[in-house]
């Protein structure tokens, strides 16, 4: 069963296979990348269940069209579309949609729902995202950079602000494709340690450093995310996280002690004025919106890989 959990759990060369797909799929060079033209549908007859107990735009869509082009079919549910948010357990709720569909895509809450639907489900389940980790996202973080700068091994990659499920997936990234990993942010908002223990066990240069300027200056990539994820954090008000994290905003002074090649990523929604100002948003190092649409690509590779569909 190949469920698509978390990036420290699968093989390192399945990930870079599946991030070189996903640049072949963008470019034409794979023969499902015409999508709804193409004759050759490797998810036909495939039924896929989307979960989403979180809002979403870009996991929703991105997932529910790229199905689409590789010629299956999705039922999209909310947690109170389902029995399960109505008391009927997790392992019931998988055992039952397993008997219906081919996948499962979740986008929840508790990293426990994931796991215990996927050790309950026969067929493979892909995280949507968690409170913990964002694994897609990050898998088209990494297509991102390489299709505008090459090979991400060993560059550097720089963390600003808060230490949250998507900065957790990029340091299992970091431990992965074997890049260097930067944090800076305030000392209340680090990474998990366990997420930091991985990658340096990986052999991914790891530090923490709480002066931005000097952080930034050898960075060949700079992300950041928003400050107040949607669930709580820590249980702090959106204030307290917001003067915590607001030396650390992205801004064009900030990015003027950046290398010139340096690359900006974030991986939306963005809250333009806080963590990030609209001139670096929009600006020629930012890449966000390539990101975005990269979600579609790597994606239909990961579908694809699940299901053994190459």
């Amino acid at each position: 069963m190949k469920h698509f959990l978390n990036l420290n759990e699968i093989d390192s060369n399945d990930l870079i296979h599946i991030v070189e797909q996903a640049i072949n799929i963008k470019n034409g060079q794979d023969k499902s990348s015409k999508g709804a033209l193409d004759s050759n549908k490797p998810l036909d007859g495939k039924v896929v269940a989307m979960i989403f107990d979180k809002p979403s735009t870009r996991t929703r869509v991105s997932f529910d069209v790229g199905i689409k082009q590789l010629g299956g079919q999705t039922i999209v549910l909310s947690g109170s579309d389902l029995q399960l948010g109505h008391g009927e357990s997790i392992a019931d709720t998988a055992r039952v949609l397993s008997r219906y569909i081919d996948l499962i895509i979740i986008r929840t809450f508790d990293e426990s729902t994931l796991y215990e639907l996927a050790q309950n489900s026969n067929v493979p389940v892909i995280n949507g995202l968690t409170n913990a980790t964002h694994p897609c996202q990050s898998m088209a973080d990494v297509m991102t950079f390489q299709e505008h700068r090459g090979s991400i091994k060993r560059k550097q990659i720089l963390w600003l602000g808060d230490g949250n499920n998507v900065c957790a997936s990029t340091l299992q990234a970091a431990g992965q494709f074997n890049f260097d990993f930067t944090f800076c942010g305030p000392e209340t908002l680090d990474p998990n340690h366990s997420y930091l223990d991985y990658a340096k066990r990986k052999g991914s240069n790891v530090t923490i450093v709480r002066d931005p300027i000097k952080a930034i200056s050898n960075a060949d990539l700079i992300m950041t995310d928003t400050w107040v994820s949607m669930h709580e954090k820590n249980n702090q008000s959106s204030k307290t996280l917001d003067n915590q994290l607001k030396p650390y905003q992205v801004n064009s002074e900030l990015m003027k002690q950046s290398k010139k090649e340096a690359l900006f990523m974030h991986c939306l929604p963005a809250h333009r004025g806080q963590e990030v100002t609209s001139d670096v948003l929009d600006g020629v190092q930012s890449k966000a919106f390539d990101q975005a649409e990269n979600r579609l690509h790597v994606q239909k590779a990961i579908l694809r890989w699940c299901l053994d569909v190459l």
